[in-house]
């Protein structure tokens, strides 16, 4: 029961930053990944930033694998495993010793889907996002996003608050810096269930399942998209499925850019670290 892809998309945050985000489908497979670092770390590896070659080399390699692959955990362990061993090996090549750090290693927030016999299953590692409707329109959303971003947004408006800044030009500031620093030295230090280059964290991601029966559609979406449910609530779950599949990502993708950037470009409204971010979202439907 392999997935077919009905729509895809992906929309750069800012044209000063490289796009971290990728999406693909594969045999019974579909996945979204959003690439993160710490800002102001200097790439490595032979993209713009070593999240970038991160979310880029896991979208080629998850490509190749995926149509033979038979449990979700397992490929995205191989997967791990051959990221952290193509970085290593480029930190020794360099003599970059600093990059020892764990702190700086790239990291991303993944959800691989997987078409089942009677169910659609997922894997999630932090704060990407499925969103299912079965044959009947019932909706369902797997993952921990909303929780997620709730706690982000609220972290988002003190830090806000607390320079007097707008989004832009806080990311700029030493205040900025300095959280975004302690806020990636402390996921590291909690083994954090993200996707990257810990080989552990697999056996942490969020599992999800919805039995399902007849013709179902799966929209995997990273936060930078889902934004538009969980963050600015301009439409609910079911909205958005129906819109997906009847107007498109592109429409949806539009109506994000508009709220971000003409109703509420300061953040006032919507607290957030970015005033766009990465939005990646692809939409894939199977008969179960």
């Amino acid at each position: 029961m392999p997935f077919v892809v009905r729509d895809s998309l992906s929309l750069p945050g800012s044209p000063e930053r490289p796009n971290e985000d990728a999406c693909g489908a594969a045999g019974d497979f579909a996945w979204a990944i959003d690439g993160a670092i710490l800002p102001g770390t200097e790439p490595i590896m032979d993209a713009p930033s070593d999240a970038a070659w991160l979310v880029a080399f896991a979208n080629e390699r998850f490509a190749a694998l995926a149509p033979r692959a038979r449990d979700a955990a397992r490929l995205v362990l191989s997967v791990v495993e051959e990221a952290r061993a193509r970085f290593l090996a480029r930190v020794e090549e360099t003599g970059r010793a600093e990059r020892m750090e764990r702190h700086t290693w790239p990291a991303a927030a993944l959800t691989l889907a997987h078409a089942r016999p009677g169910a659609v299953e997922t894997l999630t590692l932090a704060d990407t996002i499925a969103y299912v409707r079965d044959a009947g329109g019932g909706v369902y959303t797997l993952g921990e996003a909303p929780g997620l971003r709730r706690a982000e947004s609220a972290h988002a408006e003190r830090l806000l608050r607390e320079t007097g800044l707008d989004i832009e030009t806080m990311r700029k500031s030493p205040a900025y810096r300095a959280d975004a620093e302690r806020r990636k030295r402390a996921q590291v230090a909690a083994a954090p269930a993200i996707f990257g280059l810990h080989p552990d964290a697999v056996a942490l991601a969020e599992r999800g399942s919805v039995r399902l029966d007849g013709t179902a559609q799966v929209l995997l979406a990273t936060d930078g998209f889902s934004a538009l449910v969980e963050l600015y609530g301009a439409v609910d779950v079911a909205g958005l499925m129906q819109r997906a599949c009847t107007e498109g990502l592109a429409a949806l993708g539009e109506q994000l850019r508009t709220i971000e950037t003409e109703i509420d470009p300061a953040g006032r409204l919507y607290p957030r670290f970015k005033r766009s971010d990465d939005a990646t979202a692809i939409l894939v439907e199977a008969s179960f």
